[in-house]
């Protein structure tokens, strides 16, 4: 959808960046950017610095920048465009296969609430005027919507940052404590909590990586005190995502 919606915008000098966050890199990627066969630049983000410079803390998550390289909005929710028509060709297999757990996933994942309509409305806004758009924002404005960085979030992501490097070097033992921290610092970031998940023998499936938990019966062998269901049950589906603010 993104590609089909950079196509058609690409004229107006609109480029579309993705990046995939994934400590498990390429491989986990690949079929995936292969699948979309992109047009666009298309990366992959095994260390999540995107957490770190953008302050990306879910997916999707999109972030403006100028041609003069000035980020004109912060990281925010980024839904796909809703008007552009794709052939879906996914298949589950035969539903009385999927996994209870997986189907309950799947209903939370429903109810989850965004604005694709009006982000989409305020992007090709900004790609048809610039500067001169309603949706650009000063610099004080991105500054102010940013926030600030707490001593505590600060930590939370030292310990994320030792996470990827231990499990990309193969202690995968190691990773999961500094996870744990970086879970309880930065407990607004679900992009932090999904990867440490994703990296855990679970769920089977085609959407298995995206919303991994314990297996049924294995409950007690989960190194982590939350995971997608649970916590998205606690917060709230209709919480999952901030309410987008033109």
């Amino acid at each position: 959808m993104w590609q089909a919606f950079r196509n058609e915008m690409a004229p107006l000098g609109l480029e579309i960046v993705t990046v995939g966050l994934d400590t498990a890199g390429v491989e986990a990627c690949r079929p995936f950017i292969e699948s979309a066969a992109p047009e666009h630049p298309s990366l992959i983000d095994a260390h999540h610095r995107m957490a770190e410079l953008f302050g990306v803390v879910n997916i999707p998550n999109g972030v403006w920048i100028d041609e003069h390289g000035q980020i004109v909005r912060p990281a925010e929710p980024a839904p796909a465009p809703p008007s552009i028509e794709l052939e879906r060709n996914m298949n589950l297999g035969d539903m009385a296969e999927i996994p209870e757990r997986m189907m309950a996933i799947m209903g939370e994942a429903s109810k989850i609430q965004a604005n694709p309509q009006g982000y989409e409305a305020a992007l090709r806004d900004w790609a048809a005027n610039g500067a001169d758009s309603e949706f650009a924002l000063t610099e004080h404005e991105v500054i102010e919507r940013s926030g600030s960085r707490s001593s505590a979030e600060a930590l939370g992501h030292a310990h994320f940052e030792m996470a990827t490097h231990l499990e990309l070097t193969g202690d995968h033992d190691a990773a999961i404590r500094h996870f744990r921290s970086a879970h309880e610092l930065v407990p607004s970031n679900f992009a932090y909590r999904r990867q440490a998940w994703s990296l855990e023998p679970s769920l089977d499936g085609p959407l298995a990586r995206f919303w991994q938990g314990p297996a049924a019966g294995d409950e007690a062998a989960w190194p982590y005190a939350g995971d997608w269901l649970t916590d998205v049950r606690e917060m709230g589906a209709e919480n999952y995502y901030p309410t987008w603010t033109a």
